[in-house]
């Protein structure tokens, strides 16, 4: 008897031999005698940047200096889709002096904002704005209103009512309009209770997948809701900008994604890009593995790992339906891997969803672990197919850590053990 090893994606030959090394100990100590081979492929089927990542914008990093204006813009809109307030709360923390504050001199020389002799029943400049901003129609007509047709023709009409609630019914709002005493303070709170509110309705969209809306048509959106609450200012006020501006390009992702796009995806290609490989050329592994698993007649215990275990699926299950079942696998061992999953969207080569596996298909242990997002079923998906069973592994490891935590759990070599017995391979 043997053991053959088929690991996963991402997995090149430091990784390997070390995986490997685990594995083979284990099994060696269950089962003195039987052979332990690996069927190393990353380094020959693996994915790999052909042209050196010419394709990829920002691998070569340009000149480093100020912030490119339309990233930090970029950047502070993810923060405002993340949280719509946010810039309102700047304003009713520390947008200006309340009134009746003293105050320093500010920029022009004038003791503070504060008014402590304002006149009796005479509306404070930031509250007249919230009172526009609580008369706005809720639902603006998609035609004859260019208001109306643009949150109409973007996907935000749906959410701006709530938006609008939100936003004038928040808190955050009440507080930064009872601190704008002035009209230059009046204009900037207009500005932001605007870019509040068509933060809240973007966020809606996007989050059902309904937005369509252009950075163009956004800054119009901004710009009329202004213009509404009696502002005309189309960025945000200097407080606002000062506080949120270096502050959304230290913690929305997308600086980090603009800056470090090309050692990201770099990073990421041997994972993502193995799979995208194997789905357009998995004919090559398979052969590779049929001719591995063939090399020696004898009983032999296939073990694959995430992707190593969706080939090995598809290289069964093909051959079997042409009724030239794989000499020699007796048993087939998937561990973290995506074969149901695939199976159930339609995305696995060798099976139609919702066909039976075919005759000659051997016994197939799949184990699994709840917290591995990328481990899934097998029996619920086969159902009554008494050749496919389940088994969790815990390692109480988080994701992904768990991908790779099945080979020093016992209880995985036990239920291999369990099944070689139960197959009755010798």
């Amino acid at each position: 008897m043997r053991f053959l090893f088929v690991h996963g994606t991402g997995v090149r030959r430091e990784r390997h031999d070390r995986l490997f090394a685990q594995v083979r100990e284990r099994l060696a100590a269950r089962f003195p005698g039987a052979a332990v081979e690996s069927c190393y492929w990353g380094d020959r089927f693996g994915a790999t940047l052909g042209a050196g990542g010419a394709s990829v914008p920002g691998l070569r990093p340009g000149p480093q200096g100020t912030p490119d204006p339309v990233d930090a813009e970029t950047a502070e809109w993810a923060l405002l889709l993340a949280d719509p307030l946010c810039e309102l709360r700047v304003l009713a923390e520390a947008g200006w002096a309340a009134p009746g504050d003293r105050g320093d001199a500010d920029d022009d020389g004038d003791a503070g904002y504060g008014d402590a002799f304002a006149m009796p029943g005479v509306r404070a400049a930031g509250a007249r704005v919230l009172a526009l901003l609580e008369g706005l129609p809720p639902a603006p007509p998609p035609t004859g209103d260019e208001l109306g047709a643009l949150l109409h023709g973007t996907g935000l009409a749906a959410g701006f009512a709530a938006a609008l609630d939100t936003a004038a019914g928040s808190a955050e709002a009440a507080r930064a309009a009872a601190r704008a005493v002035d009209e230059p303070q009046a204009r900037e709170l207009a500005t932001a209770l605007a870019r509040a509110v068509t933060a809240a309705a973007l966020a809606t969209a996007t989050a059902t997948d309904e937005a369509d809306c252009t950075g163009a048509e956004r800054d119009r959106l901004v710009e009329l809701l202004t213009t509404r609450l009696g502002g005309d200012g189309r960025v945000p006020g200097a407080r606002v900008a000062a506080v949120l501006g270096r502050l959304a390009l230290r913690v929305t992702t997308q600086p980090l994604l603009d800056a470090r796009r090309g050692s990201l995806t770099v990073g990421a290609t041997p994972v993502l890009g193995d799979i995208l490989r194997y789905q357009s050329r998995g004919h090559e592994l398979r052969d590779f593995l049929h001719a591995r698993i063939t090399a020696d007649p004898g009983p032999t215990v296939l073990i694959g790992h995430s992707l190593g275990g969706i080939a090995l699926v598809d290289l069964l299950t093909l051959a079997a339906a042409r009724g030239e079942a794989v000499p020699g696998a007796e048993l087939l061992v998937t561990v973290g891997s995506q074969a149901p999953f695939l199976y159930e969207l339609g995305a696995l080569t060798a099976l139609e969803p919702g066909a039976k596996l075919p005759y000659g298909f051997p016994r197939w242990l799949n184990v699994y672990d709840r917290h591995d997002v990328l481990s899934y079923l097998a029996a619920p998906v086969f159902p009554g197919d008494v050749r496919v069973s389940d088994h969790e592994v815990r390692s109480r490891q988080p994701f992904p850590a768990c991908h790779s935590a099945y080979w020093k759990q016992d209880s995985l070599y036990e239920r291999i053990e369990q099944a070689v017995n139960e197959a009755e391979i010798g």
